[in-house]
């Protein structure tokens, strides 16, 4: 359950007021660590509606208790709650000043008495107003040192929290107009923290800012400096201080950038303070993430290189099948001319399973449009004279790259088996149905997917004989009427596949060959 779902059951809440809430929650972490606070985000259980309302908005009812909807805990210091608070009820003689609050749209700051049991706490109680409509309350809650003296830091930070909720009970932060950064390495409070004043100067720098700067190359103190003017005075890297990153450095946009000099790369993230329409400075959080591109550049090398590798080892094999190909036209000798295109069909096979990885840096493989035209291809070769139709029913989705090499293998050895010895120079079809078994959960905690492959002809058929092979009795030679297909079918499928294969008659005529194999997910 959604946790903005009481506001969603009160019909003068709209979705927008939602999706807001859901962005408040998703960065109210960065206030919980500049204010070293929790926050408790809680919402009435009794509401008034806008048309009963005197004020004309929905108000909680007097006698309303509230209930706590999000809760976020300090990293930089320690909680004040020690046990999780969503969905805990707070009574009607508690929440008054959260019902006074929200009527009044006003926030509100009080303290509560020490006792044994509970140090003293300050609260800091801020209504969420949206389209001058209060649609939750959310209670910063100070930690028991509060009233003792605090470090330029600590005050610094905690006035930001203060700026950043004033703005939240003004309804201009959270911004929807924020554009999103999916890159890793979002600065957080910890990393490094600056406040810049209307002027775009730098107010205050924590240690850790300041150190990431002189990472950058900056030497000197930042108290009063500009940072536009200094990372214009960095070797920067790429397009220098353009006009995405200079607004983020001067904090007048609330936007996302990194700064790249020398070797070292820094991500910045500006959120403009306001104090109604007009800008009072701004919030600007930095971290060093050199080691993490450095992985980022590694793991794009890699993935690169397994794919050329994929698409090399592709073009080798395809190489190969056609030197098979020519090789077979040169035959006098049937036989021989059969086990080479025999060789051909399977190293096409595998070729293409190479061919599916060298578009994907995923280590599985798309085998539902793989085999569509494996089965055909393999069809088409087994066949001659007669002319045989292909149906393909289910889906395998992905499989593991080891998996689908084996699966298309077998599936291409008993389609062709189908054409060559079920049919026998008859027209007919082939058909390849699949489906998806319960999945196996193993003690150890591994999870294997299970799914049952049925390849199917109505040719000539096989009598009333049912074969089943699994495990060991797979490991054996080739016996009467059998070639080297069926014994590789039987071996991979025991060996790679882990399951087990039966030939029995279809109803109707023809021949059936139902597989299981199980796999890791």
């Amino acid at each position: 359950m959604a946790f903005t779902d009481p506001l969603r059951s009160i019909k003068d809440f709209d979705a927008g007021d939602a999706e807001w809430l859901h962005l408040l929650v998703g960065d109210w972490q960065l206030v919980a660590d500049l204010g070293f606070a929790d926050l408790l985000l809680s919402f009435p259980n009794r509401v008034i509606s806008a048309e009963d309302s005197p004020t004309g908005s929905a108000i909680p009812a007097p006698d309303s208790d509230f209930t706590v909807l999000a809760h976020a805990r300090p990293t930089t210091g320690p909680t004040v709650f020690h046990k999780d608070m969503v969905g805990e009820m707070i009574p009607a003689p508690d929440a008054a000043p959260l019902r006074s609050a929200w009527v009044d749209q006003r926030i509100e700051r009080f303290k509560l008495t020490a006792t044994e049991a509970q140090p003293a706490e300050s609260i800091l109680v801020v209504p969420l107003v949206r389209n001058q409509r209060t649609i939750a309350v959310v209670s910063m809650t100070l930690d028991q040192h509060f009233g003792r003296p605090m470090s330029q830091m600590k005050t610094v930070y905690r006035e930001t929290a203060e700026d950043l909720l004033r703005m939240a009970n003004e309804g201009t932060w959270p911004d929807f107009a924020v554009r999103s950064d999916s890159r890793r390495g979002a600065p957080r409070v910890g990393d490094g923290m600056m406040r810049l004043d209307a002027h775009g100067r730098v107010a205050f720098c924590s240690p850790n800012g300041l150190s990431t700067f002189r990472r950058l190359g900056h030497e000197g103190d930042m108290a009063g400096a500009n940072l536009v003017s200094i990372a214009r005075s960095l070797d920067v890297r790429g397009n220098g201080v353009d006009e995405t990153i200079a607004p983020v450095l001067a904090g007048t946009m609330p936007w996302r950038g990194e700064l790249e000099a020398g070797n070292v790369s820094v991500t910045l993230r500006a959120i403009p303070l306001r104090r109604g329409t007009s800008r009072t400075g701004a919030l600007l959080l930095c971290r060093d993430v050199t080691e993490l591109r450095r992985r980022d550049l590694q793991l794009v090398s890699k993935d690169a290189t397994i794919r050329e590798i994929h698409h090399r080892v592709k073009n080798n094999l395809q190489t190969v099948s056609a030197l098979l190909r020519l090789q077979s036209r040169r035959m006098t000798s049937e036989e021989a001319k059969h086990g080479l295109q025999q060789a051909m069909r399977r190293v096409s096979s595998i070729a293409r399973v190479h061919e599916s990885l060298s578009h994907d840096i995923s280590e599985d493989v798309d085998f539902d449009e793989l085999i569509r035209h494996q089965v055909k291809l393999a069809v088409e070769t087994a066949s001659s004279t007669q002319t045989v139709r292909t149906e393909v029913h289910g889906e395998f989705g992905r499989l593991p790259s080891k998996c689908a090499t084996s699966m298309a293998l077998v599936i291409n050895e008993i389609a062709a088996n189908a054409v060559q010895h079920g049919l026998k120079d008859r027209n007919g079809t082939v058909s390849l149905e699949v489906e998806r078994l319960p999945d196996i959960f193993n003690e150890d905690g591994d999870v294997r997917r299970v799914i049952e492959v049925t390849v199917s002809d109505d040719g000539w058929g096989m009598g009333d004989t049912v074969i089943e092979e699994s495990g060991a009795s797979a490991f054996r030679q080739a016996g009467d009427g059998e070639g080297l297909g069926m014994q590789i079918v039987r071996t991979l499928v025991a060996s790679e596949l882990e399951g087990k294969i039966r030939w029995q008659p279809r109803e109707g005529g023809g021949t059936c060959v139902v597989i299981q194999a199980k796999f890791s997910v």
